[in-house]
């Protein structure tokens, strides 16, 4: 009979106790920043907190356009850009006051029909009007942790100038938003009534008098909930799917993360590069649609279908130029799925 080392034996326990102590360390630490991020934005008073309903009442009575920010709070992608946006930096401070703002942290009971983006992103924005139209979207992803090339709190601040200015034409120009308001057709209304979810018992609201971070839904369970849907049903898994919210360099368009949609550089030989786009051009309107930053770029990206090509608007030296960009065969699966 083989006996079982005894010094084996109290290495592999005192292993498993540690991972243990460290999983609960963990847990406990999620936990600690749910609390206190409810904590601090209630007690600062200028955010409505996980209420949508609240936000848009506030915008009808008040005329000003809607701020949403969608934020997975154990997430460090994007912790910066957010703790600048909370603590009102100084160069969004003036700006952020023409907004009724909305914090969500989680994804229970949102709507999934309007609120569609990359959502293996931990930090998103939407720009709107009381009336649910989408003037436009923020927040960007290119890498798992770094940020510093998609996301900055001055280009935040360019596009809620934007934003501001969409929202003093409106609804004059309401015709011009109608694609950034014709998102794709969800599976389920809201991500708790994805069938594989309900096992879990979600609910549409944070159990913040029991488990909280247990009872949320995050962003990336939604995105992970379409692939699996797909596969559920034994069905291929659409491009759009598998290949979400193409980043722009994958056509050669590096962008400049501290402005709202100008070109930093054009990769050489790149399709942007013969579709004549140059460094410092800013992007104006993709086929018609007004862009206001990096991540509408990206919405106009995302649902194009098998078109040839794309219809281009800039700013180049102070004057409008319009291009037509030839679009390259297969060009959404050179983007990074992961």
């Amino acid at each position: 009979m083989t006996t079982f080392p005894v010094f084996l034996f109290r290495t592999l326990f005192c292993g498993a106790a540690v991972l243990l102590l460290i999983t609960f360390a963990a847990a406990q630490d999620r936990e600690t920043k749910v609390r206190n991020d409810r904590r601090d934005i209630l007690e600062d008073g200028t955010w409505h907190y996980n209420d949508l309903a609240a936000v848009a009442e506030a915008a009808k009575t008040s005329g000003k356009p809607i701020l949403v920010v969608f934020r997975c709070i154990p997430c460090e992608a994007c912790a910066q850009l957010d703790e600048q946006i909370i603590e009102r930096d100084e160069t969004v401070r003036r700006i952020m006051q023409e907004y009724e703002c909305a914090r969500i942290v989680r994804m229970n009971g949102v709507d999934l029909a309007k609120f569609q983006f990359d959502y293996d992103q931990s930090f998103a924005a939407f720009l709107m009007n009381a009336d649910g139209t989408i003037y436009g979207r923020y927040g960007t992803r290119s890498h798992q942790t770094e940020e510093e090339g998609d996301v900055a709190i001055e280009g935040f601040a360019a596009t809620l100038q934007k934003g501001l200015l969409l929202h003093n034409l409106y609804p004059q120009n309401k015709a011009a938003l109608t694609a950034k308001n014709q998102g794709d057709v969800p599976p389920v209304a809201s991500a708790e009534k994805f069938p594989h979810l309900r096992k879990g018992d979600y609910g549409e609201e944070l159990d913040y008098e029991g488990k909280v971070v247990k009872s949320c839904i995050h962003c990336h369970q939604v995105g992970e909930s379409y692939r699996v849907s797909y596969r559920f049903d034994g069905k291929p898994i659409p491009e759009n799917i598998l290949f979400p919210y193409p980043h722009p360099k994958v056509l050669g368009l590096i962008m400049d993360p501290k402005t709202a949609a100008t070109v930093e550089e054009v990769t050489p030989e790149s399709a942007a590069a013969k579709a004549g786009v140059q460094s410092g051009d800013e992007i104006l309107a993709l086929n018609g649609q007004p862009i206001l930053s990096m991540a509408d770029i990206q919405w106009t990206l995302h649902h194009l279908k098998d078109e040839p090509s794309l219809a281009v608007t800039l700013l180049r030296e102070g004057k409008l130029t319009k291009l037509e960009f030839p679009l390259p065969k297969g060009w959404k699966r050179t983007g990074d799925i992961s």
